[in-house]
C-alpha cells in the first residue's frame, strides 16, 4: 500500500452482473471523472453519464464524495455501470491509464482508519458485517460497526482521566492545604463503578464469540449410532456419507446450520471404539478432541446397539436416542429417527433454546480474543492501582496502563501490528 495513491476497485459482486460498482479514492477521483464523464457531478448526487470521453465505453451513474465527509476522508467516487467483464475492464483500463491503480485487500477500510474515519473496533465490525451468514450475526456486527462498544470504552477512558487527576492531583500538589491526603469517597465509587463495567463486559466475551463463531455441536456416539444420517436429516441434504460399514467416518466434517437466526456448526465424528486401524484410530483421536471442545454434545445412542457410556465434555449434554423407528434407545432426553424424521423438530428447538440460553438476548459487543487481552489487561491494571494506592505514583502508572490497553483496543495505541492480519481478511474494494 502507497499512500498518496489514487486507488479503484471493483466493489460489486463477480461478473457479468446486472450491475456493476467501481469505486474510486485519492487526490486524481476528480480529473478522473472530468476525463471519463466529462464532468465532476455534484456532491452525493448520482447522474447519469456517458462513461468514456474520446471512446464510449458504457454508459451509467456517477457519483461524487468529496473529502474529508466521505468513507476513507479522501475524495471519493463511484461508477454504477452494466455489469460485462468487457466493459468493466475496459473502464478499468482507462483508469490505470490516467494514473490509477488497483486497490488491495481492505485498503480503503485502512485508509478510512487512517484518516480517522474509523477506529479497529469499527473495523473489525465491519469485517464481521460482511461475513455475517445469520441474523444474530448481523446484529452483532452492526452494533459495533455503530461504534457502541467505541462509546462505552470512550465512557471508561474518560472516568479513568478522573481516577487519574484525584491522584495526580495529590503528586502535584501534595504540600498544598486544600488537597487532601485520603482519596474522596465519590473516587472509590467510580473506581468499583468502571471494574465492575468492564468485568461486565469481559463475561460476555464467550456468548458473543458463540454468536460469532457459531455454536459447535459435537454428534457422537459408537459406530452406526446414527451420527452421519442425523447430519444429513437435519441439514436436508447428503453432505456425510452414510454406510453400515464401522468406521465410515474418520475426520472431523463440519456442517453450518442456520437455527432461528443462531450459526451452529455441526460436527459429524468418526465412532468412539477401539481399533488396530491407524487410520480411524486418529479419527477417534480427533472425535475426542472435538467432544472436549464442544458447546454442545450429542450422544447418540441407537435401538439396535447396546451402549450405556456418557462421554466427559465441558459442554452441555443431550443424549439422543436415534433410529427410534427400530425401538427405544434408554435413558435418552429425546428419541429420533432420520429414517421417519420423528422428533427431528423437537430437537431443532431444543437446539434453538439452548442456543438462545448461550448466546444471551442482545447480542454481545465485546467477542474477539483482543477485545478479551485488552479488557483483561484493563481489569489487572485497576486492581494493582487498588493494591498501590499507598504509593501515589504507582497508582497513577496502574490508571496510566488501564488506559493504554483501552486505547490499543481501539487502535489509538500499537495499530500497525494489528493492520496487516486485519484487513488481509478484508475483500477488494471495501
Amino acid at each position: 500500500m502507497q499512500a498518496g495513491d489514487t486507488i479503484m476497485a471493483l466493489s460489486s459482486g463477480s461478473l457479468p452482473a446486472g450491475v456493476a460498482v467501481i469505486r474510486l479514492s485519492g487526490p486524481l477521483v476528480q480529473p478522473a471523472l472530468q476525463q471519463l464523464a466529462g464532468v465532476v457531478p455534484k456532491p452525493r448526487q448520482m447522474s447519469l453519464r456517458h462513461i468514456g470521453r474520446n471512446k464510449r465505453l458504457d454508459q451509467g451513474l456517477v457519483v461524487f464524495f468529496p473529502g474529508p465527509n466521505s468513507f476513507t476522508g479522501e475524495d471519493c467516487a463511484e461508477l454504477h455501470v452494466h455489469g460485462s467483464p468487457a466493459g468493466v475492464k475496459a473502464i478499468l483500463a482507462e483508469l490505470r491509464n490516467q494514473g490509477l491503480r488497483l486497490a488491495e485487500a481492505g485498503e480503503f477500510t485502512r485508509r478510512a482508519f487512517e484518516n480517522g474515519k474509523l477506529d479497529l473496533v469499527e473495523i473489525e465490525g465491519l469485517g464481521d458485517l460482511l461475513g455475517a451468514e445469520t441474523e444474530k450475526q448481523r446484529q452483532q456486527a452492526l452494533a459495533r460497526y455503530d461504534g457502541r462498544l467505541t462509546q462505552e470504552i470512550d465512557h471508561w477512558r474518560d472516568i479513568l482521566l478522573d481516577l487519574r487527576a484525584e491522584i495526580e492531583a495529590r503528586l502535584d500538589f501534595s504540600d498544598e492545604g486544600d488537597v487532601a491526603q485520603d482519596l474522596p469517597q465519590s473516587w472509590q465509587v467510580q473506581m468499583a463503578e468502571l471494574e465492575l463495567a468492564i468485568a461486565t463486559a469481559l463475561a460476555s466475551v464467550e456468548s458473543g464469540r458463540i454468536v460469532r463463531e457459531g455454536i459447535r455441536v459435537a454428534l457422537a456416539g459408537p459406530p452406526n449410532a446414527g451420527k452421519s444420517s442425523l447430519i444429513n436429516a437435519l441439514s436436508r441434504s447428503d453432505i456425510a456419507i452414510v454406510s453400515d460399514e464401522a468406521g465410515t467416518t474418520r475426520d472431523v466434517r463440519e456442517v453450518p446450520l442456520d437455527i432461528g437466526g443462531q450459526l451452529f456448526i455441526l460436527l459429524d465424528l468418526a465412532g468412539l471404539r477401539d481399533t488396530d486401524s491407524r487410520a480411524e484410530a486418529e479419527g477417534v483421536r480427533r472425535a475426542q478432541k472435538a467432544i472436549n471442545e464442544a458447546d454442545i454434545v450429542l450422544w447418540l445412542r441407537a435401538a439396535d446397539i447396546d451402549d450405556d457410556t456418557r462421554p466427559e465434555t465441558k459442554g452441555r449434554l443431550l443424549t439422543i436416542g436415534t433410529k427410534a423407528d427400530l425401538g427405544s434407545a434408554t435413558e435418552c432426553d429425546l428419541l429420533v429417527s432420520s429414517e421417519t424424521g420423528q422428533g427431528l423438530s423437537a430437537l431443532v428447538a431444543r437446539l434453538a433454546e439452548l442456543g438462545a440460553d448461550m448466546a444471551g438476548g442482545e447480542p454481545a459487543l465485546v467477542s474477539h480474543a483482543r477485545d478479551s487481552a485488552a479488557l483483561t489487561a484493563a481489569l489487572d491494571a485497576l486492581a494493582e492501582c487498588r493494591n498501590q494506592l499507598g504509593n501515589w505514583e504507582l497508582a497513577a502508572e496502574s490508571l496510566r496502563r488501564a488506559s493504554a490497553a483501552l486505547e490499543r483496543l481501539i487502535g489509538r495505541l500499537d495499530a500497525e501490528r494489528v493492520l496487516d492480519r486485519l484487513f488481509a481478511s478484508f475483500c477488494i474494494g471495501k
